[in-house]
């Protein structure tokens, strides 16, 4: 871990006892960075996971592909109990439009994102849709995981 030294005098052999001066070594050693890096490299891929949207959901499976976007989306989730939320605060269906425009970014253009629970009516999933749509939002998307298996 620490830095070696070369002797400085280089010439052939001379009588008698000569100080020999050490002149520091200039290369720097990497081997902390790395271990901090991998590190860190750890423990980011441990808590990339945890950053998704904090409402527990049953999301189905599906074969679809993932949609594209270059800005976040607003995720509105529904659980089986009915319960609905805009991105992690629980709010009334009746209320969900104005919430929509409140914090809609690009207007009615904005990306919305419903995660459905599995075992949620479809109905209320439907509703909650149709009020989105009835209000001028066109980009909405559902939610759900990557089928596993063949």
């Amino acid at each position: 871990m620490g830095a070696g030294v070369k002797p400085a005098y280089k010439g052939g052999r001379r009588r008698g006892r000569r100080k020999v001066h050490h002149a520091p070594m200039s290369e720097i050693n990497v081997t902390p960075f790395v271990d901090v890096m991998l590190v860190l490299l750890i423990i980011f891929m441990v808590a990339a996971p945890l950053l998704t949207v904090g409402v527990p959901i049953d999301l189905p499976e599906t074969r679809a592909k993932p949609m594209e976007g270059d800005t976040e989306p607003i995720t509105i989730s529904i659980r089986n109990s009915g319960q609905v939320f805009i991105q992690d605060t629980e709010i009334d269906p009746d209320e969900i439009v104005a919430k929509l425009q409140a914090i809609a970014k690009t207007g009615y253009e904005e990306r919305i994102y419903v995660r459905g629970d599995r075992d949620a009516d479809y109905g209320v999933i439907m509703q909650i849709m149709g009020r989105i749509s009835a209000a001028g939002y066109k980009r909405i998307g559902l939610v759900t995981l990557e089928e596993q298996g063949g």
